[in-house]
C-alpha cells in the first residue's frame, strides 16, 4: 500500500492556530484507507505520519511550508518566481526565510519536525520509488491555478481564507472545496471527493476549515504527482535554493517560464532559454 499524506503546518506552533494533516491510502490502483483532513500541530503530525505511513510501499508527504531556505533575508528565488503568477492572479507569496522568527530562525518547529520525521526530500525519487518515506514541498495556492480554469486569469484568485474577513467571498470557498473535490473523484479519491463535497456546503468557514482544505489539497497534490503523468505536474526550483512541486497546466508553464528564466530558476531541472 503506498500512503499519501497532506500537511499544512500553518508555519507556527501555536496552539490556537494549529495546522490540519489527512492522508489516503492506495493499494492495487484502489483506496483502501481515508483519514479525513483534522487539525494537527507539528508534534501530532509526526504522530499521525508514524501511525499511517505503510509498512510494505511508499508513504508520500506534501508539505504547505518552504523546506529548504538557506537565505538570510528577502525571498527565495522559487518564491520570486511563483510570486510573478500569484500576484497576476491577484494574491500574495509571503517570504521565507532565516530571519523570520518561529517559522525559520535555527529555533523554529519546522527544523525539529524535519529531524524527526527523517523523509528523504527527493522529489523525483518520491515519484517512482516503491517503498521509503519522502517529503515533498508544495503550494496549494499555486496549484489552484492548474486545478480550475476559472483560477487561472487576471485576478481570479479565489478569495477563500476566511480569517480575511473584507475579502472573503463565500462563493469562492465553494468554489475552491468543488474544485478539489473534482480533482480527489478523477484521482479515483472518493471519500476525499466526498469530504470535499461536504465542506463545500459549510455557510459560515473558519480558518480551520481552511486549514484541512488546504491539507486535502496538498495531499492531492501528492496523489497528482505520483499518479498522473510527469507532464502534468511541475518541479520548480531546486533542493539547494528552495523549490515548490505543483501540478501545471499548460498555461501555467509558459506564465512561469519568462520570470523562471530571467532568473535562472531551473524548470524540471532545467534552466528556461
Amino acid at each position: 500500500m503506498d500512503v499519501y499524506v497532506g500537511f499544512d503546518s500553518a508555519w507556527t506552533d501555536r496552539a490556537e492556530n494549529p495546522g490540519a494533516i489527512c492522508a489516503v491510502g492506495i493499494k492495487e490502483g484502489e483506496v483502501v484507507q481515508f483519514h479525513a483532513p483534522r487539525l494537527a500541530s507539528f508534534d501530532q503530525a509526526l504522530t499521525f505520519i508514524q501511525e499511517v505511513r505503510s509498512k510494505d510501499g511508499n508513504t508520500l508527504v506534501a508539505l504547505d511550508q518552504p523546506t529548504v531556505v538557506p537565505n538570510q533575508t528577502g525571498m527565495r528565488p522559487v518564491e520570486r518566481v511563483a510570486a510573478s503568477l500569484i500576484s497576476w492572479l491577484g494574491g500574495g507569496v509571503q517570504p521565507s526565510n532565516r530571519r523570520r522568527l518561529g517559522m525559520f530562525c535555527d529555533a523554529s518547529p519546522i527544523w525539529r519536525f524535519l529531524k524527526k520525521l527523517d523523509a528523504l526530500e527527493d522529489p523525483e525519487q518520491a515519484r517512482t520509488a516503491v517503498e521509503g518515506l519522502y517529503l515533498i514541498e508544495v503550494f496549494p495556492a499555486l496549484a489552484l491555478a492548474s486545478f480550475g480554469t476559472e483560477f487561472f486569469g487576471r485576478l481570479s484568485a479565489p478569495r477563500y481564507n476566511p480569517d480575511r474577513r473584507k475579502t472573503f467571498r463565500p462563493a469562492d470557498w465553494t468554489r475552491v472545496a468543488e474544485a478539489a473535490a473534482l480533482q480527489a473523484q478523477e484521482l479515483g479519491c472518493e471519500q476525499l471527493a466526498g469530504w470535499c463535497r461536504e465542506k463545500a456546503k459549510t455557510a459560515q468557514p473558519r480558518k480551520a476549515d481552511q486549514d484541512m482544505l488546504d491539507s486535502a489539497l496538498c495531499v492531492l497534490i501528492a496523489l497528482c504527482w505520483r499518479l498522473r503523468p510527469r507532464s502534468a505536474c511541475l518541479l520548480l526550483g531546486d533542493l539547494t535554493t528552495g523549490y515548490m512541486v505543483l501540478p501545471a497546466s499548460q498555461a501555467v508553464r509558459e506564465r512561469l517560464t519568462l520570470r523562471a528564466a530571467g532568473r535562472s530558476v531551473s524548470m524540471d531541472g532545467v534552466c528556461p532559454a
